[in-house]
């Protein structure tokens, strides 16, 4: 992989995510296949995907791998004078959480995905989050895409 860092401010003009939903603070490295992010915001008050009860839980995660595919989608296309497809989150497998909670936790989240495939109609990429040595979620997920807005999703 590449080792290009890009911060918050560069990542969060690849995707569609503004303000605090722009969960991501760094890309660490990069490549056709591959991306590797680092968070801090799981950590945050304030954070937006707070349930009731002040707590973030280990399933939202998932959304951290899903921006970190959309930031590798963004960079793709970036790299051929592109504009990037828009995506959608519709499918995950094999989820495995390995925490109940993780606004608890210290230190930054290391995010990593690795694209499987990728068609006319979306990719598939595999993840996995961890916090230093310990995997805190791993999984599969499925992104579809339309070609422009003005679609209509297909079956």
């Amino acid at each position: 992989m590449n080792a290009v860092v890009l911060d918050k401010a560069a990542l969060c003009t690849l995707i569609p995510h503004a303000g605090d939903m722009c969960l991501l603070d760094a890309v660490l490295a990069w490549d056709d296949e591959n991306i590797r992010c680092r968070s801090t915001s799981h950590g945050l008050p304030d954070h937006p995907l707070h349930r009731a009860d002040g707590t973030l839980g280990a399933s939202h995660l998932l959304e951290y791998a899903a921006q970190a595919a959309a930031v590798h989608g963004g960079l793709l296309a970036a790299a051929e004078n592109a504009l990037p497809t828009p995506g959608y989150l519709v499918a995950t497998r094999r989820l495995q959480l390995h925490a109940r909670r993780i606004d608890d936790l210290p230190g930054d989240l290391d995010i990593a995905a690795h694209r499987l495939f990728a068609g006319p109609g979306g990719w598939i990429y595999e993840f996995e989050v961890a916090q230093a040595d310990t995997q805190l979620a791993a999984g599969q997920f499925t992104i579809a895409h339309l070609e422009s807005d003005s679609e209509e999703p297909q079956a």
